[in-house]
Parts: structure tokens; C-alpha cells; sequence
């Protein structure tokens, strides 16, 4: 009895029957993606509030505000808000349907080796999530803050008036950055375990590494210190545990 080749049910169907499942994979995933964003505008108030907490209590007790210019800015950062969430709320559904178009043409091993990397992605992506909320957020408010002067005889007081659109942007870009960045290992372990790279490729390119990590933190983090460190270490030690990750990867195979 001969084994049947890697993807054969995959070949057995047409291409006009792969681009149909395809179809319908996505158009469950946008809808999936358009009742989170339903959901998320329903509660974009409470999301709002949830997001700007670290600012309050970074502010002490001053009272603090934020304002938009815009007629229309507040309720286009709104939508922008409810669609970020509602990618975030859908993801996992989306994951499901980009399995259940793969899965097919994989083995049976394959397909238990390559489950347990779709279930870490949402978990890391979350993790990067909690560190940039509760670690990231407090350090570079405070920072940020701390360039406020009060008045002084004769003189204007400095203090910030952020507009509702800028705080939340720059809240969502380093919510993202972070949760993307911690994705490192599930990247570069996944590609071990396909043999593209491997922990000996990996350990001999730690110094590179290194910069690259420190320019990628400087990109995608705001024009502070304080927020390119905060994302950069975290990367390191997530690079460290790729490295050993490559390893055990390569010696279950």
C-alpha cells in the first residue's frame, strides 16, 4: 500500500475549487472581522475608557482632559477604535478558517506540529498586549508628563491638552508593536521546525540581531528611551527563547 503524497486531497481538487473554499474562508473572516467591529463600536465608550485609565492615573490627581478639534474626530476614532478591536475579538476565528483551508493538504504529523504554533501566536500576541497596558503605558505617561511646567510668575504654565485621536493612535500603535513583536519566537521557531533556520543559525546571529531588534524598537515605539527599551529587551529574551525553542524543535525531529 503506497502513502498518499503530502496535499494529495488538495490535488484532487480543481483550481476553481480551491479558489471557491478560499472565497468562502474569507468571507467568513470578514464577516467574523464585522460583528467584532459591531460588538467593539457597541462598547467603544467603555473600550475608550479602558484605554485611557493609565493616563488618568499617571496624571495623580489632576484633573485631566482630552479634546478633539475636529467636528467629526471623535466619531472617526471611534470607528478606527471598534475596527482594531473587533480584528483583535475576530482573530482567533480568523485563525480557525486559515487552518481549515490549510489543513487538508497536510499530513497527519504535519498537521500536529504545526497546531500548537497557531495556538501560540493569539496567546503571545496577548502577552504583548498585557506588557505594553500594564508595564509599557504607566513608565512612558509618566515620562511624557513630566515635561509639564506649572506657572510661574509672569509666566504661561505647559501643560498637555492631547487630542482624542493622537492618544488613542499612539495607544493602538504600541499596543500592536508589542503584540506583534512578541510573535519573534512563534516566527523563527516555526521556521526551525521547517528547516530554514536553525539554532546554531540563530545563536551565531544574536549580534545582529541585537541591532535589529534596537532599530526595529526605535521604529515602531514613540521617540522615546523609555518605550524602545521597554520593547527591545523583551524582544532579546524572546530572541534567547527562540534559540531554545530551535533546539528542542530540533530534537523532536
Amino acid at each position: 500500500m503506497t502513502l498518499p503524497e503530502p496535499g494529495d486531497f488538495l490535488k484532487q481538487q480543481t483550481l476553481l475549487e480551491h479558489l471557491v473554499e478560499l472565497r468562502r474562508r474569507l468571507i467568513y473572516s470578514m464577516l467574523a472581522i464585522l460583528v467584532g467591529f459591531a460588538v467593539s463600536y457597541a462598547f467603544a465608550p467603555e473600550i475608550y475608557e479602558f484605554l485611557v485609565r493609565p493616563l488618568a492615573s499617571a496624571s495623580g490627581d489632576e484633573p485631566r482632559r482630552l479634546i478633539y478639534t475636529g467636528l467629526t474626530e471623535a466619531f472617526i476614532t471611534y470607528l478606527e477604535l471598534a475596527f482594531w478591536t473587533g480584528c483583535v475579538v475576530a482573530f482567533p476565528f480568523v485563525a480557525s478558517q486559515i487552518w481549515m483551508f490549510i489543513a487538508p493538504g497536510l499530513y497527519k504529523n504535519e498537521r500536529r506540529a504545526f497546531l500548537p504554533f497557531l495556538v501560540a501566536t493569539p496567546v503571545f500576541f496577548l502577552m504583548g498586549v498585557a506588557m505594553a497596558y500594564y508595564f509599557v503605558f504607566p513608565m512612558a505617561w509618566a515620562f511624557f508628563l513630566s515635561f509639564e511646567v506649572p506657572a510661574a510668575a509672569g509666566g504661561l504654565p505647559i501643560q498637555l491638552e492631547a487630542r482624542v485621536s493622537e492618544y488613542l493612535s499612539l495607544s493602538m500603535t504600541i499596543i500592536f508593536a508589542f503584540g506583534f513583536a512578541f510573535e519573534l519566537p512563534v516566527l523563527l521557531v516555526l521556521l526551525a521546525r521547517a528547516g530554514v533556520l536553525s539554532s546554531r543559525k540563530l545563536s551565531s546571529f544574536r549580534r545582529y540581531a541585537i541591532v535589529l531588534i534596537f532599530a526595529t524598537a526605535a521604529i515602531l515605539t514613540p521617540p522615546d528611551l523609555v518605550s524602545m527599551i521597554s520593547l527591545a529587551l523583551p524582544m532579546m529574551l524572546l530572541y534567547e527563547l527562540s534559540i531554545i525553542g530551535a533546539k528542542w524543535v530540533e530534537k523532536k525531529t
